[in-house]
């Protein structure tokens, strides 16, 4: 149980180390703007200019320094023999007053002197609050794994398209039900696996149902989330004609996705960027007259280029 206590406390102190290292790099970008401002300055101009430089400067060695000692704790985390080294490891991070990761270090040195008899019952509770369905655990996670916590999204979307392609996923009404609720997590890293994940189980579904009235719920919903990663997803939907069964007065009769189609136009008229635009501008062409009307229509009303 300590064991994967220390692996929470090494990535949080990984998590300050990549904060040192997001500062640095700013200070470097600022730098390379300053460089070429002093080469074109001329005289006094010159003189703020290079004591900015030298300040920043400064500043990045000190980050830089941050960087490597945040690291080097993250790296001594695991490597420990024996509770006493432990011990005076976990004072060496409390003397650091840093509020970040006394969380995590003060539950470790809990662990370090709580009775085998407590700590028992603190691992049958542990066990008996692990997720148990597939959603629960793609969440936890997003919660606990460092990778997927950080500022790349690369990582969050990877796990959100793995689970989503899991065989027979996308069909799961309970997992999709879940996800939907993750839409309303307080954690920002849950939350955007959760709409990740969901916007790759609507995109399977409104390609591959047959039941085009369960395919427009989809791409219903799809149009009230909010992220950027929906709008590649109702590109394809719009630029994908298909048929399939619709509700008809005697029963499921054959029909098309154009109302699927025709949601999905109008949002990205909503998001208004650039690869929208692109999208809508070839759909003046449709095949289907009324979704060609509705892609010039959105053009008109919102003319010159679209950021």
């Amino acid at each position: 149980m300590i064991g994967q206590e220390l692996r929470q406390l090494q990535e949080a102190l990984n998590r300050k180390a990549d904060a040192a290292q997001r500062e640095f790099n700013a200070a470097g970008e600022k730098l390379q703007g300053l460089s070429r401002k002093v080469m074109e300055a001329r005289g006094a101009d010159q003189e703020p200019l290079v004591a900015e430089q030298a300040a920043l400067r400064e500043k990045q060695q000190a980050l830089a320094d941050e960087i490597n000692q945040w690291r080097d704790r993250a790296r001594r985390s695991v490597r420990h023999q024996g509770d006493a080294t432990l011990q005076a490891y976990l004072d060496e991070l409390l003397a650091t007053q840093d509020e970040s990761i006394r969380p995590a270090v003060e539950h470790v040195r809990y662990l370090l002197t709580v009775p085998e008899a407590d700590l028992a019952g603190l691992e049958q509770t542990q066990a008996a609050a692990r997720p148990t369905t597939p959603v629960g655990r793609l969440l936890e996670r997003a919660r606990t794994e460092f990778e997927l916590r950080g500022d790349d999204p690369a990582p969050r979307q990877k796990a959100a398209f793995e689970f989503a392609n899991r065989a027979g996923m996308a069909q799961n009404d309970e997992a999709l039900a879940e996800l939907e609720a993750a839409l309303e997590n307080s954690d920002p890293q849950v939350k955007e696996v959760g709409t990740l994940s969901l916007i790759q189980m609507y995109r399977f579904r409104a390609r591959n149902l047959s039941d085009l009235d369960a395919v427009h719920h989809c791409v219903e919903r799809l149009t009230g989330i909010k992220h950027r990663a929906a709008i590649p997803v109702l590109i394809e939907i719009l630029e994908t004609p298909r048929t399939g069964y619709v509700s008809g007065a005697s029963g499921m009769i054959e029909g098309n996705n154009n109302r699927s189609r025709a949601a999905a136009l109008q949002c990205l008229g909503e998001w208004h960027t650039p690869e929208a635009q692109t999208a809508v501008q070839a759909r003046q062409r449709d095949r289907d007259p009324q979704i060609a009307e509705a892609a010039a229509r959105l053009l008109e009303a919102y003319p010159g280029e679209w950021k």
